[in-house]
């Protein structure tokens, strides 16, 4: 139940795949640690030259971290902690020197549209939905540096529909504000993702690999220090709410403390 991780890599393509079907491919914290350990592997390998991070099931990309791990949390700082984990894994990705692709059938919610977003590329069914609905489920917030994943592969127009109306958005939005590379339906979306993966493996991998570091540190530069909004969200009674709520399947009853 705590699901698992796959890596497998052929011909110079490698395969990250997220395997909890049954929880939408919720990630657990053995699952983030199985996507720390995958990342290295990935990094330390020259033979590579592309690598795709796909959801098993073909309902759901990732559906976010699974929300009854925050049922264990006591306080500001286990937001703190969590918070700063799920940056560290989210820069691995970031941070991988071979091009990734995001192959998305389904939701990719939370944490899923970070590890998305931390993706170059990214091709989706057009089923697929995107979101970040803390503010109508969980009352917790995103980090500085995830909050500017999500402005620089949305913009701040949309961000704020996500983060603050909790609106999801369909693939036609994504791929017209960019976000998606192509709309691909559920037959043909393998081949597609085939084709990116061979052109991007023909590329000239050093160009690749320092034009998409470049990139990672103009967007990374300057972002200011944001622990005492994260403890503000996860400290305050409407977290405990909403995760209450949430596991109970009630509606939720916000107070602002």
């Amino acid at each position: 139940m705590t699901g698992e991780v796959h890596y497998s890599a052929t011909g110079g393509v490698g395969a990250v795949i997220f395997d909890r079907p049954n929880a939408h491919n919720a990630m657990t914290w053995s699952m983030y640690e199985a996507l720390a350990a995958i990342c290295d592997r990935i990094a330390a390998d020259p033979s590579l030259r592309v690598v795709t991070f796909r959801g098993a099931g073909g309902e759901a990309f990732v559906a976010g971290t699974d929300i009854l791990q925050f049922s264990e949390f006591r306080g500001a700082e286990d937001g703190v902690s969590y918070e700063a984990t799920l940056n560290t894994r989210i820069a691995q990705i970031e941070s991988l020197p071979v091009p990734t692709l995001a192959i998305i059938d389904g939701w990719a919610m939370g944490g899923g549209l970070t590890i998305a977003a931390a993706c170059d590329f990214r091709i989706a069914t057009p089923t697929a939905r995107f979101g970040v609905p803390i503010a109508s489920t969980l009352g917790n917030c995103l980090s500085i540096a995830n909050t500017a994943r999500v402005i620089s592969a949305f913009g701040s127009s949309r961000a704020k529909r996500m983060l603050m109306l909790a609106d999801t958005l369909d693939a036609r939005e994504a791929l017209a504000c960019g976000f998606l590379t192509e709309i691909a339906e559920a037959g043909v979306i393998d081949n597609r993702a085939a084709i990116l993966c061979d052109k991007l493996a023909r590329n000239a991998p050093i160009t690749m690999r320092v034009m998409k570091e470049g990139i990672r540190r103009l967007l990374s530069t300057g972002q200011p220090d944001g622990d005492d909004l994260v403890r503000e969200c996860y400290g305050s009674q409407d977290f405990k709410i909403g995760v209450e709520s949430f596991i109970a399947k009630k509606p939720r009853n916000w107070t602002g403390k």
